[in-house]
């Protein structure tokens, strides 16, 4: 699959220690390479790619200076790791990445010893070498730790707290800006580099040192010639680089340097890595570089699926539209409509269909970075007057906003829509990004409304029944990928808040299904009649408040229930019904499907369900052995 004869180097390098022992000339070399190879290999698997591209020369350079293992390189925002991938031991395994049984397409401690942290969110890397920096002298170790940000995450406050509390500990560590205008600074070059290289040498720092010994010895007129070169210096900072910023929180600050000059790299690298920290070094980057398909473009070739090589688009897919594309043009429909309602993402506006708003009504779209804590309290903020935010995260990132949440939003009842893609077992990206939470995490707040659509018809009708709810927050949630391929009415519909739909009758058991789960139970059901076992089939729309009226009759008619949904057992739906029947004193027997109480690691969706059993087939099989063995959680009076 790959012609090895045309890579002179990348084939000998097996760990970061190979990289270190290269002769700077051939740095370059590898770094081609390593380029190629990754393009070689996602354009035939999909995954992440423009961010990797971008940080060749970065991760090059670090391994050639430092010495990981013992020196801690610890990566933001996992999906610019693939280079580091490649050069520390899994260049043979990046066929497999993303894939189930393959490696991870983030950083994971459990997967290589050169992992320093895990990372799938952003804005964590600052936070965590500081950690490891103050851990290293508790203990007396003497070792560098180096975290690696940027791709937009420096627009996450998580950075920012963890800088200013480096300043105040003076942690002995470096961070290096990636910024590849995704981040906060200027495309600086010529000038700053040659700054950032003279104020860097060691030379410079031992004729500054003296100056400032020399000085120290002439009395009042001493501090005064003190006074003004520190002026000087950070006048002449402040007008040739970014870096007055940094160094308010402490740090000194070294850049911009150019982010895809390795040998350049390599020489501010080793300059600095014996200064005590806290250091910042910042380099500018270009996403996608080195590949013309994906330069010059922010969101394209992020991550995608398989792509042809040569013009950089992807292999085309047939099917039914995504939900993302759905919720998209359905929330740009009603906005249209109704400028009262605005859009809002957290750097993510392909990823959650809001590309759709932003091009069409950008005076209604809202991107506040990777900052999901403040985009929750600024939409709680429009809500107070009278506009209605619809925030739309990955269930996952919106664990991140949890506290504001409950204390902003539901403790005022303000009207915020929440839209949360990506519930459930996402695939690929694993455990870092599965939606497996929220319905759990959501369930518990007072004054929320949580629903989930079965179909991409029931999905716009939410949206439209979301946005004029007039009682406080509402949430819905729905999966990755496809959806069903049901035909949608061009009018929207309300949907009575906290009544379900029963799709089918049955006399032995009742299965209740939420969201993704109930066209699955409706598959599971079909199979149970083969085998004379005749399932009523209740889709339930609404996580809280539960039909109540529904749960009633069902616990009436039938004395064993199953409930399915994709998100953890613990707390979600199915523990909403058991507590409700607790609290009826009804006394039946419950089965209640769902994901583990464990994390889930990668794979296809397809993969996932059938493994954990929530597949058609696997519910089916779990309802037989439900009424053959009388197993179950029974609900006693």
């Amino acid at each position: 699959m790959i012609d090895k004869s045309k890579y002179k180097i990348l084939f000998g390098i097996d760990s970061p220690k190979d990289v270190k022992n290269l002769p700077v000339g051939d740095l370059k070399i590898l770094c081609s390479e390593i380029r190629e190879y990754m393009v070689d290999v996602i354009s035939q698997i999909g995954g992440h790619f423009g961010g990797g591209l971008g940080t060749v020369e970065l991760t090059v350079a670090l391994n050639h200076v430092f010495d990981p293992p013992h020196d801690k390189i610890v990566w933001d925002t996992g999906h610019q790791a693939y280079p580091h991938k490649i050069i520390s031991g899994r260049r043979d395994q990046l066929w497999t990445i993303r894939k189930f049984d393959g490696i991870s397409g983030f950083l994971k401690i459990s997967e290589s010893e050169y992992d320093a942290f895990g990372a799938g969110h952003a804005s964590t890397s600052i936070s965590a070498a500081v950690g490891m920096a103050a851990a290293s002298r508790i203990q007396n170790i003497d070792r560098k730790v180096i975290a690696v940000i940027g791709d937009g995450a420096m627009t996450g406050g998580m950075a920012y707290e963890a800088m200013n509390n480096s300043g105040i500990l003076k942690s002995n560590l470096i961070v290096v800006l990636n910024d590849n205008q995704m981040s906060i600074a200027p495309n600086v070059w010529q000038i700053s580099n040659y700054f950032t290289e003279m104020i860097s040498h060691p030379e410079y720092n031992r004729f500054k040192g003296a100056i400032w010994d020399l000085t120290g010895k002439l009395d009042q007129f001493g501090d005064r010639l003190r006074k003004v070169a520190a002026r000087l210096q950070t006048g002449i900072k402040s007008v040739l680089t970014p870096g007055m910023l940094f160094e308010a929180f402490g740090f000194r600050y070294f850049g911009p340097v150019n982010g895809h000059n390795v040998g350049q790299l390599v020489k501010l690298f080793d300059h600095v890595k014996d200064l005590n920290g806290p250091i910042l070094v910042h380099a500018i980057t270009e996403k996608g570089k080195g590949y013309k398909p994906a330069e010059g473009h922010e969101q394209k070739l992020h991550a995608s699926t398989p792509f042809d090589k040569i013009t950089g688009k992807a292999l085309k897919k047939t099917g039914p539209p995504s939900y993302t594309s759905i919720f998209g043009n359905a929330l740009v429909e009603i906005i249209k409509k109704d400028n009262n309602v605005i859009g809002m993402t957290a750097a993510m506006p392909d990823g959650t269909g809001l590309d759709k708003l932003q091009a069409e009504c950008p005076e209604n779209y809202y991107d506040v970075g990777i900052a999901e804590e403040h985009a929750v309290t600024c939409a709680a903020g429009m809500a107070t007057q009278g506009i209605v935010p619809v925030v739309a995260i990955y269930s996952t990132f919106l664990q991140r906003g949890f506290d504001q949440i409950i204390h902003d939003v539901a403790l005022q009842k303000l009207h915020v829509v929440f839209v949360l893609d990506r519930a459930g077992l996402v695939g690929a990206d694993g455990p870092t990004h599965h939606g497996s939470f929220d319905l759990s995490y959501l369930r518990m707040i007072p004054q929320i409304v949580v629903m989930a659509p079965k179909d991409e018809s029931e999905l716009r009708n939410m949206l439209y029944t979301a946005v004029y709810y007039k009682g406080g927050p509402i949430a819905i949630r729905y999966p990755r990928g496809s959806a069903l391929g049901v035909e949608l009415k061009e009018e929207f519909e309300s949907i009575p808040i906290g009544k379900s739909e029963t799709l089918k009758s049955g006399s032995d058991v009742a299965i209740l299904a939420v969201g993704s789960m109930v066209d699955y139970s409706l598959q599971a059901s079909a199979k149970l009649e083969e085998e004379d076992i005749h399932a009523e089939i209740v889709n339930m729309r609404f996580v809280k408040p539960l039909d109540e009226e529904l749960l009633s009759d069902i616990a009436h008619r039938f004395d064993k229930i199953v409930t399915v949904e994709e998100n953890s057992i613990v707390g979600g739906f199915g523990s909403g019904v058991l507590e409700y029947f607790a609290q009826k004193h009804f006394t039946k027997k419950v089965l209640n499907i769902g994901l583990p109480d464990k994390f889930v690691d990668h794979g296809t969706q397809t993969e996932l369900h059938k493994l954990l059993g929530i597949d058609p087939e696997g519910i089916s099989e779990k309802v037989k052995q439900f009424l053959k063995d009388d197993v179950g959680k029974e609900v006693l009076a």
